[in-house]
């Protein structure tokens, strides 16, 4: 009986050849896991095809060569499976979705029916089509493991790789879920085309959901995991093994390729940002350490698993000589349905996403490796052709040796001349904008280099820089001669976008931004890198508006200090967004000018990302004149933890240089790791004023009496209202009045059209007058920003007063008169309002520069006469009209001068 032990050895002495293959095959264009196999090959072929034994390692061989093949892709799938999808670009994923699932659905069906057919009416087997499908299914999809191992090698473009990495992970999937339903169909069960259809339906879609689901969940437990990377690290490795094995052998039964895929997606799109500065460098370490060593493994494996499969069946060898030929010619077969499926599909493909020209096709084409997940499938055909009535034992091994075969063909034949097609196609070069960008930086680094050292102190002698510039090589201009000297547009705004993406890595790390905000800021720069101008702002203008869901919140169904709340956070979350980007781009704005000096065409990007600060800044002034509680609530925050993790920075710049000692260095660490846990877990929040502060601070309903006011506040509703929406229209019945307690409210007539729009804003009192008089509203008053406002019925408070309505008499003439003075002075010219203003004997006016100003007896003339003369004049459309802007003063003058009058009587 073999030594269990053994096994080690193998997988020690499998990883030693697997360092030494990729230390010398660096530089070469033979793929490292294309000689990977070769060497399991051979393993395999000295242990079973010879009659020297490799002895202890020939032992760890067939404990590793008879492994359960379920067992084999739990073992070393979920890794692999996550790493991929994980460390691809999401905003590539989400432009070529539609040719991944395009590839992924109707491109694995083409083939399998393909190949399956080929096999049945080809082949000499005699097989069923249920049978010729099955293996149709295993050989029709391209293999993840093969085709990412080798990828990464190649210097194919991202939006290329990003299609083949990803078609590769989805179709490996949907091949599974296919073998699963054709094994099924095999040994003995029905389906009809409707039960079909479910079976395939409910295996993707519910992997999807799972997937999601463990991502999600493990997400939110990574929120609580403040400082412990290793904690965090580990939580990822668990949560893919665990979500693998629910889906594949649990109660779930969805495919676990598809779930640990979504699981890695939805990490990369949504979690990557949990892990903060070196925490993020020492997870993706850490997993390109375990997707290495599974490669390393998984394919050292294939090879010894196809030379058993071989060398130990006779049948093979003896009874089916003509095998060998049937399998070159299903190499050319898979070949050919892999010019179907791309042929057939090309219009669409062309269509969708970034595009494919017909270079890319070909790459397409020739990239469809097979490997360890289809070697490891047609292994479990063979175990069950073992204890199986619908599968003979000769068929078994036949899905091996075809399986194997084109797994080795593939690896070795496509992936060993992939380079050589992309050399062919000029497609392994850099894009000349990167080159241009390579060639101009090779001077500056030309340049900084001579800068950083100058005459050693101590040894007082000057070096021999002739002789230190022969080992500069890496700054030789080769082929670079035929790149103008001249970066371009283009590049440049490459390079501006990719400052502000890292000032938005390290606002993440100092804490000025969440991992949300960072998610939406950053992959708007990727959006704005497939475009010509700057336009990242147009990615991040959506944040700035209210979902039209939040409509729904504003119906009565919600409460309203929910509403209240959600909207606050949504103007929190909008004002981080602004400044981050204002912050962003000022911060690259600066480093390419440091990078390119007084470069014209620099300056030309700085002034494109000037301009499109624009409305950042507008929005982010009118919070500040509407809410600035909200961005005094989020500069506290930014403040807070930033000085918290400068703190934790400087603790570890003190241990670096000697001045604190391993225990200090805990100590002060824990400290602060306290502090900033406290912080996040009790964040400031913007403190709303209430309906009895508001009334209060008032300056004629807060002289009222208290019982007076006490009655008001018991009937006074809050209401948080979007922008845009109408506190009352003009004709309609006036029900109450509006407290504004934040934002700006602007007033609207269809029968007086002027060229602006009095406003209201914090403390006004609105649509008083008309509940006085007992007629409808003579306007529309329309909110102007997000604003926080009360609601008194009017019966209530006319109720509450009892028959003394004189402080709201007074009030309604300070709204009134911010109405009609503005209304009345446009319709006069410049004379006639001279003349009325002086026969009032009431007013004197300073035009031109000067101001308008009344007398404490004025409020009267404004109520009796301005009513009566409005309906009146006619309006003068002369050139010497009065300006708007004398207008609003005068409406300022008038209520600043009447509420303090109010006030003190």
């Amino acid at each position: 009986m073999d030594d269990p032990v053994n096994a080690v050895l193998f997988m020690g002495m499998s990883l030693v050849l697997g360092v030494a293959s990729r230390h010398l095959l660096r530089g070469t264009r033979v793929p490292y896991t294309a000689a990977l196999l070769v060497i399991g090959i051979a393993m395999g072929s000295l242990e079973y095809g010879t009659g020297h034994r490799l002895g202890k390692v020939g032992d760890g061989i067939r404990i590793w060569a008879n492994i359960d093949p379920d067992l084999l892709l739990a073992v070393f799938l979920p890794p692999l499976l996550f790493e991929s999808s994980f460390s691809m670009d999401v905003h590539h994923i989400k432009k070529c979705m539609a040719q991944m699932v395009l590839l992924a659905g109707p491109g694995v069906l083409i083939s399998t029916f393909f190949l399956g057919s080929a096999l049945k009416l080809f082949f000499p087997y005699n097989w069923s089509w249920k049978t010729s499908l099955l293996l149709g299914g295993l050989l029709g999809a391209t293999d993840p493991v093969a085709v990412i191992a080798f990828l990464k090698e190649l210097g194919a473009s991202k939006k290329l790789t990003t299609l083949i990495e990803g078609e590769s992970l989805m179709n490996d999937g949907v091949s599974i879920v296919i073998y699963m339903l054709f094994f099924r169909m095999v040994t003995g069960s029905s389906f009809s085309w409707g039960t079909v259809f479910k079976f395939l339906a409910t295996t993707s879609l519910g992997a999807v959901a799972l997937g999601m689901a463990f991502g999600l969940g493990s997400y939110m437990w990574l929120g609580f995991i403040l400082d412990d990377t290793v904690i965090q690290i580990t939580l990822t490795l668990a949560v893919s093994y665990l979500a693998y094995f629910m889906a594949q052998e649990g109660a779930a039964d969805v495919s676990g390729v598809l779930t640990v895929m979504t699981l890695g997606m939805f990490y990369a799109s949504v979690a990557r940002t949990a892990f903060k500065g070196e925490r993020q460098q020492n997870l993706h370490h850490f997993w390109e350490m375990v997707a290495y060593i599974a490669n390393t493994l998984i394919f050292i494996l294939s090879g010894v698993v196809i030379a058993e499969g071989v060398l130990r069946s006779d049948n093979i060898l003896t009874h089916q000589e003509n095998a060998w030929g049937y399998l070159i010619l299903l190499y050319f077969l898979v070949q050919l349905s892999r010019v179907v499926v791309v042929g057939s599909l090309y219009p669409f493909l062309c269509y969708f996403g970034y595009g494919l020209d017909w270079k890319e096709a070909i790459v397409l084409v020739w990239s469809g490796l097979r490997g360890a997940v289809a070697l490891s499938l047609s292994l479990s055909v063979k175990q069950s052709s073992d204890t199986s009535a619908y599968i003979n034992h000769e068929t078994g091994i036949l899905f091996v040796f075809f399986t194997g075969g084109i797994v080795f063909l593939t690896l070795i034949v496509n992936g060993s001349t992939t380079q050589f097609v992309l050399q062919m196609l000029e497609m392994d070069k850099l894009s000349i904008a990167k080159r241009r960008i390579l060639h101009y930086t090779k001077r500056q680094m030309m340049t900084k280099a001579q800068e950083v050292f100058g005459d050693d102190e101590e040894l007082g002698a000057a070096a021999d820089w002739p002789t230190i510039n022969k080992y500069f090589t890496c700054l030789n201009n080769t082929d670079e001669e035929h790149i103008v000297e001249q970066i371009h547009l283009s590049d440049m705004r490459i390079l501006l976008l990719n400052g502000v993406q890292a000032a938005y890595r390290g606002m993440l790390v100092d804490g000025r931004i969440n991992e949300s905000a960072a998610n939406i800021l950053m992959q708007s720069v990727d959006g704005a890198l497939d475009f010509g101008p700057l336009s990242d702002w147009n990615g991040l203008k959506a944040n700035l508006h209210f979902p039209n869901y939040y409509k729904f919140l504003q119906t009565s169904w919600f409460p309203q200090k929910l509403v209240t709340y959600f909207t606050v956070k949504r103007l929190e979350f909008a004002c981080n967004i602004s400044a981050a980007f204002l912050r962003a781009h000022r911060i690259a704005r600066q480093q390419l000018h440091s990078f390119m000096g007084d470069n014209e065409i620099a300056l030309a990007i700085i002034n494109e990302s000037v301009k499109e600060e624009e409305d950042a800044e507008k929005f982010l002034e009118d919070a500040r004149l509407t809410f600035p509680e909200v961005l005094h609530v989020v500069k506290t925050r930014q403040v807070g933890c930033s000085v918290l993790h400068r703190l934790f920075e400087y603790v570890q710049e003190l241990e670096t240089v000697g001045l604190l000692g391993k225990t200090e260095l805990v100590h002060l660490n824990d400290a602060v790791q306290n502090d900033l846990k406290n912080l996040l877990r009790n964040l400031p929040l913007v403190k709303i004023p209430r309906a009895h502060d508001l009334i209060s601070s008032n300056p004629l309903l807060g002289s009222l009496p208290s019982a007076v006011r006490k009655q008001i506040v018991g009937h006074t509703k809050e209401a948080m209202k979007l922008h845009g929406v109408p506190l009352y229209l003009e004709g309609s019945k006036p029900n109450g009045i509006w407290l504004i307690s934040k934002g700006v409210v602007k007033w609207r007539n269809s029968k007086r059209k002027l060229s602006f729009n009095p406003t209201f804003a914090n403390g006004s009192t609105l649509g008083l007058y008309e509940v006085l008089i007992g007629k409808p509203y003579i306007c529309d008053i329309i909110t102007d920003s997000v604003v926080h406002c009360f609601f008194i019925e009017a019966e209530k408070m006319l109720s509450a007063l009892g028959t003394d309505h004189a402080v709201l008499w007074q009030e309604s003439s300070i709204i009134l008169s911010k109405l009609l003075i503005p209304q009345m002075f446009e319709k006069m010219s410049m004379q006639e309002a001279r003349t009325f203003v002086a026969e009032s004997s009431t007013m004197s006016t300073y035009i031109a520069g000067e101001a308008f100003q009344l007398t404490d007896n004025s409020i009267g003339l404004l109520l009796d006469g301005f009513l009566k003369t409005l309906g009146s004049l006619e309006p003068i459309t002369a050139p010497a009209a009065l300006l708007p802007s004398n207008g609003k003063q005068l409406s300022y003058l008038v209520e600043t001068r009447a509420r303090v009058m109010l006030f003190n009587s």
